[in-house]
């Protein structure tokens, strides 16, 4: 091993043990611990601080439970006019833009929010001036009405009363200094995102997140006495669903599903079993399609965006009963030898448990999968032989069919993985489950029932 390998490999496992203790259970209860004790010693309420981006859908889905967290939790509120960091923290940032309109659009329907309900797009036209118009009323009593109605407004495609809004405002240039100031409040407190709630050292984003916030709060006994805020308590029921018991009839001639995968993402891993659940509950043909790690394909992560996501990842994790942090970061050489021997898994009836056992080794088990030791424990558990191993990753030909992947990827409209496909149907994220199995519902509905 040379010496440069043998720093790296050193850098590796130091990483390793620092992200294993930053992300284990006694940590993240210290750490709250310590923010709790804090605040009761300087007698402060318990501050949430909203960062909310105008253009931004997800930060109006977000808004449109606030008065409800407001009303149902004895908290300080407060209330940004803020805009999410660009260039290395928003890589595809026309694919995210037209996505978060689809995605959100998805979310508002089951959720019951109205969106673009008055108009086909939302009035962008107006966007300088409502913006404008918002931050002339940063210093008055009624800056979160304005923010929240300016919202609603928005995305709603109310361009009228966006117009009207938008009356004197539009060359002041208020909103510059406004958001400037709450970027930099972000900043200071550690994220780069819009849709955001922070609360006692912890992040969380849009409705999505919503409720470990709201778990958070009960465990400390901020809930306002009476009976629960019903809005609140029916997010959590609408994102349940419940899968057939064998595949429906109306299921057959369905199309494909296809999962876009990647060994570095956290959430890719934790996206496997219920992806694989929900194929075989349905009888679908599941297609694995594994591409390079973003990083690898020329697009960096910024540091505090990693941190955001192995904290959160560890979250979803535990949510799901999923081993994880115990991390080995295939990066690299460890990617690109997972990606050579999945093929051969795949040619092998044995991908999915490919998948899952290389997903347990860097995730939970902290196995260098760049090493021969790692991954062939790994390919033990996957029951492949060593000699055709050996051979697999000395083969380059999985690298046009990674790049085929993320090709396929991309022109469906999504640029990171997990990304779930089907016919025209494009989702991303490990928690867009439930949406996956609506749609396939949907195509199912005979109007006899689907669940037989």
């Amino acid at each position: 091993m040379s010496r440069e390998t043998k720093t790296l490999s050193i850098r590796r496992k130091l990483r390793s043990y620092l992200l294993r203790a930053l992300l284990s259970d006694r940590t993240g209860s210290l750490r709250r611990s310590i923010s709790e004790t804090r605040r009761r010693l300087l007698r402060q309420k318990h501050v949430v601080s909203a960062f909310l981006q105008l253009d931004d859908p997800y930060s109006y889905l977000l808004a449109h439970y606030l008065p409800n967290l407001a009303a149902a939790y004895d908290v300080d509120l407060r209330l940004y006019l803020s805009e999410a960091r660009g260039e290395a923290f928003k890589p595809a940032p026309e694919l995210l833009a037209e996505y978060a309109i689809v995605d959100c659009n998805r979310l508002a329907r089951e959720l019951g929010i109205p969106f673009l309900d008055q108009g086909a797009a939302p009035p962008v036209e107006h966007r300088v001036a409502m913006l404008d118009a918002v931050a002339a009323s940063k210093a008055g009593a009624d800056f979160d009405d304005e923010l929240l109605n300016a919202l609603a407004v928005f995305w709603r495609g109310d361009a009228e009363s966006a117009s009207r809004r938008s009356v004197g405002a539009e060359s002041r240039g208020d909103s510059e200094a406004v958001i400037g100031e709450s970027r930099a409040q972000q900043d200071s407190l550690g994220h780069y995102n819009s849709a955001m709630l922070h609360y006692g050292g912890e992040w969380y984003w849009g409705v999505d997140r919503l409720r470990y916030l709201l778990q958070r709060l009960d465990k400390l006994g901020a809930a306002r006495p009476g009976k629960p805020d019903p809005a609140l308590g029916a997010m959590h029921q609408i994102t349940q669903f419940t899968l057939p018991v064998a595949p429906p009839v109306a299921a057959t001639d369905l199309p494909p599903l296809e999962l876009f995968h990647s060994f570095r993402s956290p959430y890719s891993y934790l996206a496997l079993r219920r992806v694989f659940e929900i194929a075989d509950a349905f009888g679908l043909e599941l297609r694995l399609r594994p591409v390079l790690p973003m990083v690898m394909r020329g697009l960096q992560v910024p540091r505090q965006k990693l941190l955001y996501i192995v904290n959160d990842a560890a979250r979803e994790a535990r949510r799901l009963g999923i081993g994880f942090g115990k991390l080995a970061d295939p990066v690299g050489k460890g990617a690109e030898r997972c990606l050579a021997v999945f093929h051969l898994a795949e040619s092998q009836g044995c991908g999915r448990e490919f998948l899952v056992n290389a997903g347990e080794a860097v995730w939970s088990r902290a196995i260098d999968v760049a090493t021969d030791a790692g991954m062939r424990k790994v390919t033990d558990n996957t029951g492949l032989s060593w000699p055709e191993v050996e051979a697999a990753m000395r083969n380059d030909d999985w690298r046009k069919l990674a790049e085929a992947n993320r090709e396929s990827m991309m022109a469906s409209g999504s640029w990171g993985v997990p990304t779930l496909r089907m016919g025209d149907f494009v989702t991303w994220g490990q928690d867009r489950d439930w949406l996956l199995v609506r749609h396939i519902e949907e195509l199912c509905d005979t109007g006899d029932g689907i669940l037989v």
